[in-house]
């Protein structure tokens, strides 16, 4: 499929307001034209942090043997279809991949950008909003449907961990700390995240997956601190499961080596010599 950019950035990186028509019930051929099988971002939610700007990828079917002149689309909006808060600051999308000529049915892929650096962009902009579909007809006039699809919009999240001692005898205490923080959209940094549940797993050498041994609750800087007894080698990492607003993440793994065999062999020999 060609790709052809549409939709240019708003002048001054503003929310893009438009006037649409009455929403419809997905599916409804309003004017002649109905969207289906619309996914955006393959159902996961969109993650946004300060700087990068986020491309999505979306796909979608149109139905309609009008022409138009412009379009079609899909995008995250709040309000109504008559009046429309949005978030994108570029669309590019792909040309008409014809499924039936003779009924008018045509497959489309598109690329979504989301700019945290737009003016207009901003920590209310996370939590829920709604899909919509738009193609422009001849003679000024266009077709919009609410097609009752949610979007997720959330702040990235970070973690990090540190495990001490290394290495640590078994049975020992072992204190591990971190700190959990989320992307803030007004000042474009990463702040610390206060109040959150965040699960301190654990992977034993040879294990293939990560066990959760206990739960902390981050300070208000975000800061994560508990102990645990060494119960063998393995690999320490905190996870946050994420909330509506703030994305989920995992901090990476600190590796932490005990000495249990290493003591015991010594021990060995100090009764063997006696």
């Amino acid at each position: 499929m060609g790709r052809t950019m549409w939709k240019a950035v708003v002048a001054g990186g503003a929310a893009l307001v438009f006037t649409g028509v009455a929403g419809v019930p997905a599916g409804a051929a309003e004017g002649g034209v109905a969207f289906s099988r619309v996914s955006v971002n393959g159902g996961k939610p969109i993650v946004i942090g300060v700087q990068e700007r986020v491309e999505v990828h979306a796909v979608f079917r149109m139905t309609t043997k009008l022409r138009y002149d412009l379009g079609p689309m899909v995008f995250p909006y709040r309000g109504t279809t008559e009046n429309a808060e949005t978030v994108q600051s570029a669309i590019i999308g792909s040309d008409c991949k014809v499924v039936d000529s003779a009924k008018g049915i045509c497959d489309f892929e598109e690329w979504l950008y989301i700019d945290p650096r737009d003016l207009d962009f901003g920590n209310e902009d996370a939590g829920t909003w709604r899909t919509a579909a738009q193609v422009y007809l001849p003679g000024d006039t266009q077709d919009i449907d609410d097609v009752n699809l949610p979007l997720r919009i959330q702040r990235a999240t970070r973690v990090t961990v540190d495990a001490s001692p290394e290495p640590v005898a078994a049975g020992k205490t072992i204190t591990v700390t971190g700190r959990v923080t989320r992307a803030n959209w007004d000042t474009h940094t990463y702040q610390g995240y206060a109040g959150r549940t965040v699960s301190l797993q654990f992977k034993a050498s040879g294990a293939s997956s990560y066990k959760t041994v206990r739960t902390a609750t981050s300070s208000a800087t975000g800061a994560l601190r508990t102990t645990v007894k060494a119960t063998g080698p393995g690999t320490w990492r905190w996870t946050y499961y994420g909330d509506t607003t703030s994305a989920a993440a995992s901090s990476a793994g600190d590796y932490v080596a005990t000495q249990v065999r290493v003591l015991h062999s010594a021990y060995r020999r100090v009764l063997h010599s006696a």
